[in-house]
């Protein structure tokens, strides 16, 4: 809770107080090195010849001085070597404090030309300290300077890596990352480089701000009782006669109490009669250009009073003398000041980098509400209808909104509810209801349906009143082919629900009984099919084919990146699916094999191409005599496209590319798997393909920062990669990754980019299952039942289980120990609440 606070809070004051302290940032490392800057502008000016006799002293100056200005001097600021140009401050106007101030040559006593550019320092300097805005900004400066001590220290906590030992995970900057992803590597790494600058700026800034901290800090660090402040609010001016000062006097006692070693002097005239003048020196062994020793000379007799020298204080007076060295980075010398100046150069780095995280995280928030639709749950009992899905990889969901939004085009009332939530009484209340259901695997029922079935399927419910339609998703290898969608149609027809039609079976997104669902549903209802909601295909380019596994005992397995040649959006958990092409050669086997002429012309799909091209892409039978006699054009329409292949998006649209994980598969008799084969050898590097991202959000990552328990073998490690960029990048560091393969030597996908999450805490545990480094098979199961407290525990805090793989082995294996570790009950209750997740085929 207090990380999910801080987080919140870090946000939400980037984004208001972000913007005051990047004009900070910049204003104060311009006006860092303003005297170097306004010599190099000025040098006829501000550089003055240096003579043998060295400068004027104060009773030689004052009278220069005064008369060359008619003005009355109270204070001058001159190096006693050197060639820089000293400077001269004149009695203020009546009722002000401070009075104009001007440069002289210290060696001649003569009043200088006004520099170029001092007006813009100034600008910088009220702008840094007060944006130009008077009282009322500097109160804003003030709380920006507070917030930036929290962003450090909340920064700090927020990304505080597991292996905080190591230098790497605090300071290396993946280069490799792109959009969100490099954002906020950029962030997070650039803020720890400037943490301590930051923090020193900060904390001696408020020393400026707050009378409060002032005074805290004197009362802190001062030796003395009730130690000096500087900086602090003021009276208006004191009132009396003027003082009568002998320069001459002041100035051999000044000579006598620094020493031979007197480098510089600020000597400043007091207010009225009966005050000491007051001398800040600085001695050649000075530590730094701010460690000033400081004198209280009688004006008269120039007796010293109190001396105090810097290097006599205590370390804690000597940081209260040293606040703008500190401030600045002086204190360090030439090498601070520059530091300190990139630093604060650096600050709209993290404004402009905060801004591009947050609109980017507004604007996959819209995405994802605009996603689900903008149709509001008005009715779905009584004369509205209700729709009820089930999903085990988003597509039925999917099709579920596309199908409400049909009927809503009609003026029809609509209620979109998983089939999870949907209960005896609302199943008894409406009269009107479509079933958008999927079949998982071999007849089952999709994990988020399970409670249905188990609470409804074997109840015997009255239900006259209801009438219903319904699509049922599946897949034709399997033996129980819309089992699920199949046992609910037999249930709601033995409760006396009447059926408007017959169920639309839809065999792998077989568009055609998709097109005959929406025509049905015109029919019904008179509402007319909308255009596809889905994401339209488009074509690819393959830009990358990385072998992950060389020297494996196990199928070669790469990593594909596709790159859109339009701009194209999903999200951690989406599928590509990617209709896989025959080869050339097993197209001009089957046209010889049926004494077919592959260069004829026929149409696909609007364009103009030879049947053997046209052939890539359809289902070749061996049974050809449905066929015998057809003309080219009837041949090829008369066949079936190859259904499309789905694959795990394993990367997100700010890495700029889309990625793949791809494991060669292969027949018995040696022969390339369809979609595999087409994906790792059949399709050309830098070549084309067609491809179409579909939504799935039943395995979206949770918006909030629960634990997330992520388990996978093999290729499920694309699914399980792209949740963990997301959640990277959202700050969520409580990530868990149970992995499992044959061997570490040669299948440890993605291995650096894993440890690298793991060394900086974005990951906080990985658990390795590597079945064939050891004489008894390990799995991830096993991993997981070793880890049964630990199961429990982040279970306890809230954690969500997203399993991504074989279904074969490894999810049914893992389904298997949590039953054991958790019990029935425990398991569905995760399903039901959406804590239990899976994408396995």
């Amino acid at each position: 809770m207090l990380k999910k606070i801080l987080f919140q809070l870090h946000w939400l004051f980037g984004i208001t107080a972000g913007l005051v302290l990047a004009l900070m940032g910049v204003t104060g490392a311009a006006y860092s090195f303003q005297d170097e800057l306004m010599r190099a502008l000025n040098p006829d000016v501000l550089k003055v010849e240096v003579r043998d006799s060295g400068t004027l002293s104060p009773a030689e100056l004052v009278p220069k001085l005064e008369a060359a200005s008619q003005q009355r001097v109270v204070g001058l600021w001159l190096e006693v070597e050197g060639d820089r140009a000293a400077r001269v401050f004149f009695a203020p106007p009546p009722g002000e404090r401070r009075g104009p101030s001007r440069y002289f040559n210290g060696y001649r006593g003569e009043l200088l030309a006004e520099p170029r550019g001092q007006g813009f320092f100034d600008l910088m300097l009220r702008l840094h300290r007060f944006l130009a805005m008077g009282e009322y900004g500097k109160q804003i400066t003030a709380a920006s300077t507070l917030i930036l001590v929290f962003f450090c220290l909340s920064g700090l906590y927020l990304r505080w890596p597991r292996q905080a030992g190591s230098w790497r995970a605090w300071l290396t900057l993946d280069w490799a990352r792109k959009g969100r992803s490099f954002n906020w590597d950029l962030h997070a790494v650039a803020g720890t480089w400037c943490l301590a600058l930051y923090l020193l700026a900060a904390l001696t800034g408020l020393y400026w701000s707050y009378d409060w901290y002032r005074e805290g800090a004197t009362t802190l660090l001062s030796a003395e009782p009730g130690g000096q402040q500087r900086g602090g609010k003021r009276g208006p001016p004191p009132a009396g006669e003027l003082p009568i000062v002998n320069y001459r006097a002041v100035w051999e006692g000044l000579q006598r109490e620094a020493g031979s070693q007197l480098s510089s002097y600020n000597l400043r005239l007091p207010p009225v009669a009966g005050q000491p003048v007051t001398v800040f020196y600085l001695r050649d062994d000075a530590p730094h250009e701010r460690a000033f020793n400081q004198l209280a000379l009688d004006p008269l007799s120039g007796e010293a009073g109190k001396h105090t020298r810097y290097e006599q204080q205590s370390f804690g007076d000597q940081l209260l003398t040293s606040v703008y060295a500190l401030h600045v980075g002086s204190y360090f010398g030439l090498t601070g000041r520059i530091l300190m100046m990139l630093a604060s150069l650096a600050m709209p780095l993290f404004a402009i980098t905060g801004w591009l995280l947050y609109l980017d995280r507004r604007r996959k928030k819209r995405a994802m509400l605009k996603a689900r639709g903008a149709l509001q749950p008005s009715a779905g009992l009584g004369e509205g209808w209700l729709i009820g899905f089930a999903s085990q990889s988003g597509f039925a969901e999917q099709l579920a909104w596309q199908t409400a939004g049909q009927l809503q085009s009609a003026g029809l009332a609509v209620s979109v509810q998983p089939l999870a939530k949907l209960n005896e009484q609302m199943l008894r209340q409406a009269h009107n209801a479509l079933f958008v259901l999927s079949t998982f695997g071999d007849g089952e029922a999709p994990d988020s349906a399970r409670g249905f079935e188990r609470r409804l399927l074997g109840q015997a419910l009255h239900l006259p009143n209801l009438r219903y339609a319904m699509l049922a998703l599946g897949d034709r290898q399997y033996q129980h082919f819309c089992g699920f969608a199949q046992r609910v149609h037999g249930w709601l027809t033995q409760q006396g629900a009447r059926s408007l039609f017959e169920p639309v079976q839809v065999d792998a997104a077989d568009a055609t009984a998709l097109a005959h669902w929406q025509r049905q549903l015109g029919e019904l209802t008179g509402a007319q099919p909308l255009p596809q909601a889905e994401t339209p295909p488009c074509l690819w380019t393959l830009t990358r084919r990385e072998l992950l596994n060389p020297g494996s005992q196990g199928a070669p397995t790469y990593l594909l990146a596709l790159r859109a040649e339009q701009s194209v959006d999903w999200s951690a958990g989406d599928i590509l699916d990617v209709p896989p092409r025959h080869s050339d050669a097993t197209v001009q086997a089957w046209l010889q094999a049926h004494a077919l002429d592959g260069n004829q012309t026929v149409s696909l799909d609007g364009l103009t191409q030879s049947l053997q091209q046209a052939l890539r892409g359809k289902q070749l039978p061996e049974q050809f005599t449905h066929l015998v006699g057809l003309h080219a054009q009837a041949m090829l329409d008369a066949l079936v496209p190859l259904a499309a292949r789905e694959y795990s998006i394993a990367s997100l649209p700010s890495d700029g590319e889309l990625e793949l994980i791809v494991r060669q598969e292969r027949h018995r008799d040696g022969s390339l798997g369809l979609g595999s084969g087409w994906l790792t050898e059949g399709a050309a590097l830098q070549g084309q393909l067609l491809a179409r991202v579909r939504r799935n959000s039943a395995f979206h990552a949770p918006e909030d920062d629960r634990p997330l328990i992520l388990i996978g073998n093999g290729t499920g490690l694309a699914g399980l990669r792209s949740l963990l960029k997301a959640r990277v990048i959202a700050g969520h560091r409580q990530n868990w990754l149970l992995f499992g393969e044959r061997n570490a030597a040669h299948d440890f996908y993605c291995q650096a980019e894993l440890q690298g999450w793991l060394a900086t805490g974005e990951l906080a545990r990985l658990d390795l299952a590597f079945s064939r480094d050891q004489a008894a098979k390990v799995y991830v199961q096993d991993r997981l039942r070793e880890s049964a407290d630990s199961v429990r525990e982040w279970l306890d805090d809230g954690a969500a289980i997203y399993v991504c793989g074989s279904l074969d082995g490894m999810a049914a294996g893992v389904d298997a120990v949590l039953h054991e570790l958790l019990g029935e009950s425990a398991v569905t209750a995760l399903r039901e609440e959406g804590r239990y997740r899976r994408d396995v085929y």
